[in-house]
């Protein structure tokens, strides 16, 4: 039988008024803290190149990363590149990614981007903002992803993790990701922008989850305000799991 949880009442709090200056101190104790917690940070989509990260943060829309490192395996060894995946019939791209969910529209996102690549880009993913942004599929978001983990490009994604904890820890109030987004590059360097995502990321997984998080345990319990948390729920820890590279479902 595994540990049962346990719930405790919060108080409400609200985030102190900061200056600038001492947010982006806040963010470097955040940052050293969770690189403590969860030691080195990568993508957690598997790919090999470019071309198979834009095809499998497409298929992430509205999907786990989980659910997507298992269906890229067979998507590449059928579509390996640019050229192969543009000239594919949808529906064969579509019964491969069936499971990732709105297959049919990312069907078409994967061979419309593709095409655009052969066309305007000699096969090859471009490395700049506007040039991914203008591909078929990809917003901010996913650009941003491309640049901070294929090019080295620092970019601050902003996902539902991202989004959450960036609020519960003070650092924003805006809600659209583009705001949420600009205002994080601002709070934390550069430099560190892709790999503060990827620890937000994870201790959105193990620790700071949508509902009920554990805050009563949490790292960064004495440095965040916990905005708009009122539950904590003490469970069996899940950070062993996600330091081991392991993509949980969030509950």
């Amino acid at each position: 039988m595994g540990k049962k949880t346990t719930s405790a009442a919060l108080k409400p709090r609200t985030a102190k008024k900061e200056t600038l200056p001492e947010k982006q101190a806040r963010a470097s104790e955040v940052t050293r803290r969770l690189r403590e917690t969860y030691g080195p940070q990568k993508c957690f989509l598997n790919h090999r190149n470019p071309f198979e990260l834009l095809m499998a943060t497409i298929l992430s829309a509205q999907c786990t990363d989980a659910r997507v490192n298992m269906v890229t395996p067979a998507l590449f060894a059928r579509f390996p590149d640019s050229r192969a995946m543009g000239n594919a019939r949808l529906t064969e791209v579509e019964k491969l990614i069936q499971s990732t969910g709105f297959y049919k529209n990312k069907a078409k996102s994967l061979v419309g981007c593709s095409q655009a690549l052969v066309e305007n880009h000699g096969g090859e993913v471009p490395s700049t903002l506007d040039a991914l942004t203008a591909l078929r599929g990809v917003g901010r978001k996913t650009a941003n992803v491309i640049l901070g983990n294929a090019f080295n490009t620092p970019g601050f994604v902003v996902d539902t993790h991202i989004g959450r904890l960036s609020r519960r820890l003070g650092f924003t109030r805006h809600l659209d990701p583009v705001k949420v987004e600009h205002e994080m590059m601002e709070i934390v360097p550069r430099e560190d922008w892709t790999e503060f995502g990827h620890l937000l990321i994870s201790h959105g997984r193990a620790r700071c989850i949508s509902r009920r998080p554990d805050c009563l345990r949490c790292e960064l319990a004495d440095v965040c305000p916990r905005v708009g948390v009122t539950v904590s729920t003490e469970r069996p820890s899940k950070v062993a799991a996600v330091v081991a590279g392991k993509t949980l479902r969030e509950r």
